[in-house]
């Protein structure tokens, strides 16, 4: 089984119901930040991977996206007609799509500004002692973010959960072992339920963004995803 991520998992099945009345007809991939789809920035991030393949959940208007990705050859989609799967259940069913091996996720939901994210995850990564890898922000660094933060660091690295205590914000995007997918044995299921496994392994590890990040799950994170946009490209 290959150690190198090599396929990319974008989650975009949601309801999006915090957008509001911007949802009621589109699905909140296809909102548009600074003149570009949400699923457009993140399918940015993945240009300079050369990735095999990258698999789309689909649920919520799901023709709006087969169509807005309509000629891309490198693309496949998962759907969830029935229900949403939420992110574990959706990645496992997504499995014979993306291929053996740790995969990428990553949300579609957010912008980022500064170093690629997923090229700094690939740099980070180390499959000898990890099965999976987030990436994270403190939390007051992260636009649109509300808590304290996920998780904090210990001194190599490791991930526990902050539990209200300051920390670091999870931005959506990680690399991840696929194969204990198989001990869950719920349909409907988040990846908090895999990471929770790798943290009590001594197994999940975390690493700091070299950038900016906005969440974009509400309308107010349209305009501050686009001010964090501006002063990037400056």
């Amino acid at each position: 089984m290959p150690d190198r991520p090599g396929a990319l998992m974008l989650f975009a099945a949601g309801f999006g119901t915090r957008m509001g009345a911007l949802t009621a007809h589109r699905p909140k991939p296809l909102i548009e930040v600074a003149g570009r789809a949400l699923i457009d920035h993140a399918l940015l991030q993945a240009e300079p991977l050369a990735l095999r393949r990258i698999v789309v959940n689909l649920h919520y208007l799901p023709d709006q996206i087969r169509a807005h990705l309509a000629g891309r050859a490198d693309i496949r989609f998962a759907a969830e007609p029935d229900e949403i799967l939420e992110t574990g259940g959706g990645l496992r069913a997504a499995l014979p799509l993306l291929g053996p091996g740790p995969v990428f996720t990553l949300n579609t939901d957010a912008v980022w500004a500064g170093q690629n994210p997923l090229a700094q995850l690939l740099s980070a990564w180390d499959p000898a002692r990890m099965d999976a890898l987030l990436l994270l922000l403190p939390a007051p660094q992260a636009k649109g973010f509300a808590g304290t933060g996920d998780f904090v660091l210990d001194g190599e690295g490791r991930i526990a959960r902050a539990k209200g205590a300051p920390g670091l914000a999870y931005l959506g995007a990680q690399i991840l072992r696929t194969d204990r997918l198989a001990e869950i044995p719920d349909r409907v299921f988040s990846l908090n339920r895999l990471w929770d496994m790798a943290i009590a392994e001594g197994r999940a590890f975390g690493h700091v963004h070299q950038g900016g990040w906005c969440d974009v799950g509400h309308p107010g994170g349209i305009a501050m995803a686009e001010a964090l946009l501006a002063n990037d490209d400056v």
